[in-house]
């Protein structure tokens, strides 16, 4: 299969969507609900947001299949750019509207909030995206105080492997650096909705 070939499952999902096969929806729905909702929730920090995000998702994804280019990724990467996308839209119009209501802050304090929380959010997708074996090493070095050595023994690899698990895995993340956001959360292609 070549490089740029989109999954199979991709293409399929989209033409059952296009068909207007509630079906398709049902699963895609199992399949994405939790990504979409974590993500909304870790950029508005707010349950019933998320929930809303969601509904609003899967309700655009239903609308507009079409939308979808399988030549810009996969699927699951739009859905999430979708997702970022709205929550951090949401995010800006009420903090703005906190700001306008007498709220404490200034407009470069709600622009730094939203890159905060827009970093966080994509930096959570990229470890849950990322293959496990990297997510492991992460992990261990993260939230056990591991160094490479321990990550080794620990993954029952060698040392040099768990040193390029370490420096991929970081690699990664750094895309999640608010400096970079702008480039990275809006895949070229996908364009705005609502």
């Amino acid at each position: 299969m070549a490089k740029d070939t989109p999954p199979r499952w991709d293409r399929r999902m989209q033409q059952r969507l296009a068909r207007g096969e509630a079906a398709a929806l049902g699963e895609l729905y199992d399949r994405f609900a939790s990504l979409v909702h974590n993500l909304a929730h870790r950029v508005l920090d707010n349950d019933a947001a998320a929930d809303q995000i969601t509904r609003e998702v899967f309700g655009y994804v239903w609308e507009n299949p079409d939308a979808y280019d399988p030549r810009q990724g996969s699927m699951r990467s739009w859905v999430a750019g979708l997702t970022h996308r709205q929550a951090v839209h949401r995010l800006r119009q009420t903090e703005a509207a906190a700001l306008t209501d007498g709220g404490d802050g200034t407009s470069e304090e709600l622009e730094q909030k939203v890159r905060r929380a827009s970093a966080a959010a994509r930096a959570d997708y990229i470890v849950r995206s990322m293959p496990a074996p990297l997510r492991a090493a992460l992990e261990l070095a993260y939230f056990q105080r591991r160094d490479y050595r321990q990550t080794a023994a620990d993954l029952g690899v060698t040392e040099d492997e768990a040193r390029r698990r370490l420096r991929l895995g970081l690699q990664l993340l750094s895309t999640a650096n608010p400096h970079h956001q702008d480039g990275l959360s809006s895949p070229p292609g996908y364009g705005q909705h609502r």
